[in-house]
């Protein structure tokens, strides 16, 4: 049960003048006093409720009565892409790690489900939030709760290939996210790129994970790289330290200086977002239009036939 929905039962016990308390909010959805008065801060510091707590009564009411929650229902799509998004805060271990990671216990606050009952960690990566990334990291889930092998469609460097594949869950790294696993034939530890995967099967053969022999697929260290520069000119200055997702290291003006670790995924954002001029680095804009003309060569093919 999202603390969402108790939040809003509370505000409607508030509205009827009823002086909810935690103890009343805990019997309610069954739960901890502890979590039910963690709530009840969430409402006050974050939501800014004027709560005003009335000794007569044991319970809270609202100082301004024209006080209104904010809009805070949101659709499966749109709780999956904040689920995404936390993942990849949660992962984050570059400068500022721990103010990011704050943020991603927020929203993992909008998103969360009673997981102990499910028994699962769910984990919806990427900054991207593409529909069809967001699809396979749904059946990927769905095969590592129960331990089921997949048939992959895959491609990279070395070409499009396919093979039986047993999901084990998912890292992030440098803005791209991996599902980590093992091929069954032959028999190999392995860290596929999400973007990499062109198509997924779920099968009904099951596979036991010896936990022991994979272990080193969570063991491997990041490596430490220092990030890609790109100074791009905004169609506005943009106040705030990220630019959807992309560290903003320094600001003149409209010319913004953005910190990139993968540049096949922030190629696909610049595609996508808006901006009004690329003035570097140099191989980033021969890139974009090289990328640009193997398009417009495409569509010329397809306007002659």
């Amino acid at each position: 049960m999202s603390n969402m929905h108790r939040i809003h039962w509370f505000d409607e016990q508030i509205r009827s003048g009823r002086y909810p308390n935690s103890s009343l909010l805990a019997r309610e959805f069954e739960i901890s006093r502890r979590q039910a008065q963690r709530d009840i801060e969430y409402m006050a510091a974050t939501l800014r409720a004027p709560l005003v707590y009335m000794a007569k009564y044991r319970g809270y009411c609202y100082e301004d009565q024209t006080y209104r929650l904010p809009q805070l229902y949101m659709t499966e799509e749109e709780q999956r892409v904040l689920k995404y998004l936390a993942h990849r805060y949660r992962h984050y271990d570059y400068d500022r790690s721990d103010a990011v990671k704050r943020v991603a216990h927020l929203l993992e606050r909008f998103t969360e489900e009673d997981s102990e009952s499910e028994g699962i960690q769910e984990a919806f990566p990427s900054f991207s939030a593409a529909p069809r990334q967001l699809q396979y990291r749904e059946l990927l889930s769905h095969a590592i709760k129960e331990s089921r092998v997949v048939h992959m469609h895959y491609q990279d460097h070395e070409g499009e290939r396919q093979f039986p594949f047993c999901p084990l869950g998912f890292v992030s790294r440098f803005n791209a996210d991996y599902v980590a696993g093992y091929e069954t034939d032959p028999l190999q530890n392995m860290l596929l790129r999400l973007e990499g995967v062109r198509r997924i099967r779920l099968s009904d053969e099951r596979f036991v994970c010896d936990a022991a022999a994979n272990q080193s697929i969570w063991e491997r260290p990041l490596p430490v790289r220092k990030p890609f520069l790109a100074e791009i000119l905004l169609l506005e200055i943009c106040d705030a330290d990220m630019w959807m997702g992309y560290r903003i290291r320094e600001r003149k003006d409209r010319v913004h200086t953005i910190e990139f670790y993968d540049a096949d995924t922030f190629e696909e954002h610049l595609f996508t977002s808006e901006w009004e001029e690329l003035l570097a680095p140099k191989w980033l804009r021969q890139r974009l239009q090289n990328h640009i003309a193997r398009m417009a060569a495409r569509l010329d093919r397809t306007n002659g036939s």
